[in-house]
């Protein structure tokens, strides 16, 4: 259809979904490698923006396009077990049905590089809208696969680099869930394998992942210098990549650690540059994983530094900003951002507790969808920060409500 009915090229069609995105109000990041990933099958169905937008180029619904729709779940029996597998049955989820975990390796090639790159972006995917919690055993079973191909396998040395740099690219996806998770020494150890692998393998967008992703794992974990080293790091391997908006992403990473050390004026240059890089738009060297890296997660990543600096006006608009350009995609973003927007609109000059309330109270109605540590404790940190605020008739109703779905007791934040 794109070759037929356009008369576009990949990058051509993705420029286009693009422009017309921006048409309709949708804010997505469309690259010639996610046109591959549809044509290819390897995704089987577009995210819903890309649906809304495709729709209204083509006139045709997904199905006429050739995708597999998922369907909502019944209240039979047989769709509620279709639900539990795709919710649950994580290795069903990441590996493809016919690749065997125990059976001995043998020739690896071509075949089994695509196996492990289409459970990385399963991993992302799914991650995107229903959190890590159901994906932790499927990523790891998945990654000792990898690396039982690459101890026992028998492959030419150019498959080989290939091989480990897909499995590099899998052990970062698996650091995310467990920092998501809230388990940072098992990312911290994950990504150090990626960071390993990309330099046996020569993969300078593998090294520059790694380093970008143990920045933000530093910073989460307290350590501001370790986090503005890391991400100077991978702006460094970055440079040569062709890729501004991943340049932009880490010079994010860098104004994330000056702003918990307290350097306005560093932050300011951090997000100055960011700002400057991301300008430049989308290129075709933007690897597949950069898709997460909409508007609206600049203007989040933006908004947890005004944070942390006690810029709480900024923090507060720039994480509405977020939640408002996100729409309807990346679920768990949008609820921590909510949660952001809720803490804000509690412990700013001047308190505004509806307010703070009624996103909080949005943020509870995540729950049941996104499974996510991280969530559960930003959830932890609302009720903190509007518990000084409990006379009010609407925080106090959502503290009971908070109580009620978690089983927690809030503790007054000092925030």
């Amino acid at each position: 259809m794109r070759e037929l009915e356009f008369q576009m090229s990949r990058p051509e069609f993705a420029r286009d979904i693009v422009t017309r995105g921006r048409d309709m109000g949708e804010n997505v990041a469309c690259s010639a490698r996610l046109i591959a990933a549809w044509e290819d099958g390897t995704v089987r169905c577009p995210q819903p923006p890309y649906r809304r937008i495709l729709t209204d180029m083509t006139g045709r619904s997904m199905m006429e396009l050739g995708f597999r729709v998922p369907t909502a779940p019944s209240a039979g029996g047989d769709a509620e077990m279709e639900r539990r597998d795709f919710v649950f049955d994580g290795v069903a989820l990441v590996l493809p049905k016919g690749v065997d975990l125990e059976r001995a390796p043998g020739r690896v090639g071509a075949r089994e590089i695509r196996t492990i790159s289409k459970a990385v972006h399963e991993i992302y995917s799914h991650d995107h809208d229903h959190g890590s919690a159901s994906l932790r055993r499927a990523a790891a079973d998945a990654l000792h696969t990898a690396y039982r191909w690459l101890q026992d396998g028998t492959y030419t040395q150019r498959t080989g680099q290939k091989l480990r740099s897909a499995a590099g690219f899998l052990s970062i996806a698996a650091g995310w869930l467990s920092y998501d998770s809230g388990r940072s020494a098992d990312a911290r150890s994950l990504y150090g394998e990626a960071l390993a692998a990309a330099r046996i393998a020569d993969d300078a967008g593998l090294e520059a992942h790694a380093f970008g992703c143990l920045s933000l794992l530093a910073k989460a974990s307290g350590r501001p210098r370790e986090a503005i080293s890391a991400a100077q790091g991978a702006q460094t391997v970055a440079r040569n990549l062709e890729s501004p908006r991943m340049l932009a992403l880490f010079h994010m990473r860098e104004a994330s650690g000056w702003a918990l050390m307290g350097d306005r004026s560093a932050v300011d240059r951090a997000v100055v540059r960011a700002h400057n890089y991301y300008a430049h738009g989308s290129r075709e060297m933007d690897p597949d994983w950069l898709e997460f890296f909409t508007p609206a997660e600049l203007a989040g990543l933006e908004s947890l530094c005004r944070a942390d600096l006690g810029q709480h006006d900024r923090a507060a608009a720039g994480a509405e900003q977020a939640v408002l350009l996100h729409g309807e995609g990346f679920a768990r973003n949008r609820a921590l951002y909510t949660a952001d927007v809720a803490i804000q609109q509690a412990v700013r000059d001047r308190p505004e507790p509806e307010a703070a309330a009624e996103a909080a109270g949005l943020v509870l109605a995540f729950i049941p969808e996104v499974k996510s540590d991280r969530l559960l404790k930003a959830l932890h940190d609302v009720a903190g920060a509007l518990q000084r605020h409990s006379r009010v008739p609407a925080v106090a109703h959502w503290l009971e409500q908070y109580r009620t779905t978690t089983g927690c007791t809030p503790k007054r934040s000092e925030a």
